[in-house]
């Protein structure tokens, strides 16, 4: 999908994730092609970087360029069992309220509880002690749309 980012964000494997459009998004002519096909809380991926500009005033450089997006891989820390390359998976959260080193990786951005993904690569078993005991695999995943 086509959307519009900072002229100075503009390269090739940026990833970001979608927080939202700015208030002055509100009356912008660009609001649709810019924010209009972005997921609040997903994390994309640049991959093509178009060539004419936009003026922009939230932007750096008062400027926005079009790119071409994905959603972004993630990785996540997950107790789900029999998981291999090329199955699918629901995400659902785990139980825990611990705020640990691994908490991004259990909790990552651009995730969503019952989000469908496609499990790309099993790193296997996570070598690092969870605080809670539990047993995590690292997983690489793909979103099923």
């Amino acid at each position: 999908m086509i959307t519009l980012i900072g002229k100075d964000l503009a390269s090739e494997g940026t990833e970001f994730v979608f927080l939202g459009p700015a208030e002055e998004c509100e009356s912008c002519r660009f609001k649709s092609s810019c924010v209009g096909s972005l997921e609040v809380n997903r994390k994309y991926v640049i991959t093509d970087v178009k060539d004419n500009e936009q003026k922009c005033p939230i932007h750096a450089e008062n400027a926005v360029i079009p790119v071409e997006v994905e959603r972004a891989e993630i990785e996540v820390l997950t107790t789900s069992k029999n998981i291999f390359e090329g199955s699918t998976f629901t995400y659902n959260a785990p139980d825990c309220d611990d705020y640990c080193e691994y908490h991004d990786l259990c909790f990552p951005e651009g995730l969503i509880e019952n989000d469908k993904c496609i499990v790309l690569k099993n790193q296997g078993k996570h070598k690092e002690g969870c605080k809670k005991g539990l047993i995590l695999n690292k997983l690489t995943l793909g979103f099923v749309i």
